[in-house]
């Protein structure tokens, strides 16, 4: 039971850094239509975040339904 709420804790850090370190530099500028940069695939780390970000937001709601179905 404690087991969940630690590897709850370790995951959400995980996945605040992971999403924090996504850094697109498009900024506020998009929202004024002043989108000057191309459209590109994601190659590299870039895959690497976006897969990552993915497996820990599965893995918080795994863990979160999990602790839920418990009753803590």
């Amino acid at each position: 039971m404690k087991i969940l709420l630690i590897a709850q804790a370790v995951v959400s850090i995980l996945l605040v850094i992971v999403v924090l370190m996504q850094n697109k530099g498009e900024g506020l500028g998009v929202v004024g239509g002043d989108f000057s940069g191309s459209y590109h695939t994601k190659r590299g780390f870039e895959k690497f975040l976006t897969r990552s970000t993915v497996v820990l937001a599965v893995l918080f709601i795994g863990i979160a339904l999990a602790t839920v179905k418990i009753g803590f």
